[in-house]
């Protein structure tokens, strides 16, 4: 069976729960319309090296992982679709290389199939593998460099240990260019301890170099064109998104040290059952040198990180891949001795999880319905089929743990590829506007002129439109630093200047504005416009279609 139709159904289930979901929900904003409207601009202008938001320029991040968002839209159409597909195609190199360093640790096809089930069925994984930003690109780099890492110590030869080194130095080089310098910094985190541990520093010293050399050759040329098209950009990013970010006392996303030690764990779902035993495991292993390299490259990035200032939940993506393995090592082993407890307790707690879920929607619909009776009843129905689906697949690993221990895959495949389509509209309406935008974009599109108070909706306003042409009206957020520039000052208007503003641009032609209104400063921000305009509204979006009036 191992043989014959394990990979063809992982494939089919890659297939299933990452790629159909793609285009079964809406852009989720801020983020994904972000992404998607700064990789369209690099499509639509031909400006390659520096991105912009809006026309804005925007340094947070460098250009390679926009730029494979826009080969999706090129390939795919600049659609739901194309906009996810480097996030998914990420994720699925990323599942091939469990696979790969699997095999090259173990020599062991049950254990390569246990350790990519494994990690394809980490909810966190699968979920943000149908997100569109750039966290799954990153991980997938992070991830070349720690599986390269393990090929330049495990070559035999002296061209096998060339060619590793320089597959490390073309990941760090593309990580970088992706997200920037951590991409360098992760794997020196891992290679150090390891190195001076296996008394192999001289190795290090030696070929290291010639991942250094191959980084540095994969992103100069970028660097230096954005160096040439922007002088300022090393400065912001380096600076603001990587020293202030990480160690800065005003860091954003501040969070406690042990912020990611819960996080861990609820991102190992639905294996969670199965952490005290791998670490058991692998605590009796820590001598071997491969669960050693396996601990550094877990604990490594995760200590580095929590004590970090600045944290985001995505950050730790790069430790499952590890601890898929470390898993996986410990689990072959307890099914290979028949000792199933582990994961009999595995299957029973996603189950309690599972029921514990389905009695709270219960409770909240009785009390405050999140979904509307008789308007959301597919929604709820989706839902339904979402947890059921769960508990049935755990119940199966609790019940015949030897031979349907994979179970908990169905159950966080349809979780993942349900639940996004299964949102009460309260959610859709208000963080996926672009698909609101879609139902208007006819009487949107002859306008001359486009304004909005909100980045989210401006850009899934813009990124539908094919604009990036879209003014801001008393919004800044992250573009204060763009806005700075002096070109960049008709970007922006205020409650003093809109009247004007209107004024002069319905002379030009329509004017299209999308609204963002949750309280009494944007209800304030509509009164200002004009009251003969068309309107339409969704959640807590407005859109508004003003006629073009004589001059």
């Amino acid at each position: 069976m191992i043989r014959r139709w394990a990979l063809p159904l992982l494939l089919l289930a890659f297939g299933a729960f990452y790629l159909l979901p793609l285009a079964t929900h809406g852009l989720w904003i801020p983020d994904e319309s972000r992404y998607a409207q700064i990789s369209q601009e690099m499509l639509l202008t031909g400006k390659w090296a520096a991105p912009h938001f809006m026309g804005i320029r925007y340094f947070e991040k460098p250009a390679a992982g926009y730029w494979m968002i826009a080969f999706g839209q090129a390939i795919f159409g600049q659609n739901l679709f194309g906009v996810r597909f480097a996030s998914a195609l990420s994720t699925g190199l990323s599942i091939l290389l469990v696979y790969a360093v699997s095999r090259r640790l173990w020599d062991d096809r049950q254990k390569s199939l246990i350790s990519t089930v494994l990690y394809m069925s980490f909810v966190s994984v699968a979920a943000l593998g149908g997100y569109a930003n750039l966290d799954p690109q990153f991980t997938f780099w992070v991830n070349l460099t720690g599986v390269a890492l393990w090929f330049c110590l495990d070559s035999s030869t002296r061209r096998g240990r060339l060619w590793a080194w320089a597959l490390l130095g073309f990941a760090c080089g593309m990580g970088f260019m992706t997200k920037g310098f951590l991409a360098w910094l992760l794997p020196v985190l891992i290679a150090v301890p390891y190195m001076v541990m296996q008394k192999r520093v001289g190795e290090l010293l030696r070929y290291g170099l010639v991942a250094v050399a191959v980084a540095i050759v994969v992103s100069l040329p970028w660097a230096l064109a954005v160096h040439l098209q922007e002088p300022d950009y090393w400065h912001f990013f380096f600076w603001h998104e990587h020293i202030q970010r990480f160690a800065g006392e005003d860091a954003q996303h501040a969070e406690p040290f042990w912020y990611y030690l819960p996080l861990l764990a609820a991102f190992s779902l639905p294996w969670l059952g199965l952490l005290p035993s791998t670490f058991k495991q692998a605590w009796l292993d820590k001598r071997s040198p491969k669960i050693t390299y396996l601990l550094l490259w877990l604990l490594m990035p995760l200590a580095f990180f929590s004590l970090a200032k600045g944290k985001l939940p995505s950050y730790i993506m790069p430790c499952l891949l590890p601890l898929a393995l470390l898993m996986s090592h410990a689990l072959a082993d307890k099914l290979a001795q028949g000792r199933l407890r582990a994961l009999r307790i595995n299957g029973w707690l996603n189950l309690i999880l599972g029921v514990v879920a389905m009695l709270a929607l219960v409770w909240v619909q009785l009390k405050k319905p999140v979904y509307e009776p008789g308007q959301e009843t597919f929604s709820l129905v989706l839902v339904c089929v979402c947890l059921f689906g769960w508990v049935i697949a755990n119940l199966l690993q609790a019940l015949r743990p030897l031979t349907l221990w994979a179970a908990p895959l169905i159950g966080s495949g349809l979780l993942v590829a349900l639940a996004p389509a299964a949102l009460p509209h309260s959610v859709v309406y208000n963080k996926t506007p672009d698909q609101f935008i879609l139902d208007h974009l006819q009487e949107l599109q002859p306008a001359t002129a486009l304004l909005s108070n909100d980045l989210g909706a401006a850009s899934a306003l813009a990124w539908r439109l094919q604009r990036p042409d879209v003014t801001l009206y008393n919004s800044i957020g992250e573009v204060k630093y763009g806005l700075a520039y002096p070109d960049a000052g008709h970007h922006l208007v205020d409650t003093h200047q809109i009247q004007q503003w209107m004024s002069d641009a319905r002379k030009q032609g329509p004017v299209g504005v999308v609204m963002r209104v949750k309280g009494d400063d944007e209800i304030a921000e509509v009164n200002l416009l004009p009251q003969d305009g068309k309107r339409y509204e969704q959640g807590n979006i407005v859109i508004l279609i003003f006629a073009q009036v004589a001059p």
